[in-house]
């Protein structure tokens, strides 16, 4: 296996940490008190410096894929589903955390399945639809934004720490302000790069 697909298989494996370190265990037990302690203070700051890290692996993936001229169809094939899964998940559990509204969730999900279908009808008729233009940008804004979302937790996480320091609730309205315009860029970038492929995807709704 080359080193893209190596790095491609790592994003898909660093998702359930960054779930560990975001979501609280759902049990009552004495035993796993301090780690909800520990995860409601500073697991979210773990959790976004793994989700960033995976996200750089997207990047790297196809620039080392192009410039060692070892472009697959695996690579094609596994690169977006590694950026949906990723996303995917951490949408979810921000769902579940309360800071992502469910359509959101369900409007993505829509998109994907979509594009996955013709892209199932496409590999069926010989041919791959690689992810573009409008697949990158849709990539980058919505990991964009869940970096602003997990950030705004961190810091809402930390402010009994920080609540003496006059400014602090600026900073953390400030955050959560961008964090929602970078959602609803994200959607809005999701439901263009989902017409796009459909388009895109015509031909092979056909016969």
């Amino acid at each position: 296996m080359n080193l893209p697909n190596r790095l491609t298989l790592a994003r898909i494996a660093a998702i359930p940490l960054i779930l560990l370190f975001m979501l609280p265990m759902p049990f009552a037990a004495v035993f796993f008190r301090p780690w909800n302690l520990f995860i409601d203070r500073y697991g979210m700051a773990i959790a976004l410096l793994l989700f960033v890290a995976a996200s750089i692996t997207d990047y790297l993936d196809g620039k080392i894929a192009r410039k060692m001229g070892i472009v697959t169809n695996i690579g094609k094939l596994m690169d977006p589903i590694a950026d949906k899964l990723l996303v995917v998940s951490v949408l979810i559990a921000l769902t579940q955390l309360g800071r992502v509204h469910a359509a959101v969730v369900v409007l993505i999900l829509a998109r994907e399945f979509l594009v996955t279908g013709l892209r199932v009808l496409a590999i069926e008729k010989g041919t791959v639809l690689a992810a573009d233009v409008t697949g990158k940008i849709k990539t980058v804004t919505q990991m964009t934004a869940i970096i602003l979302l997990l950030l705004h937790l961190f810091l809402v996480g930390i402010t009994p720490l920080l609540s003496e320091v006059s400014f602090w609730g600026t900073v953390v309205q400030v955050v959560g302000i961008t964090a929602d315009v970078a959602v609803a860029a994200c959607v809005i970038a999701t439901v263009y790069s989902g017409i796009h492929y459909f388009r895109a995807g015509v031909p092979f709704l056909r016969g």
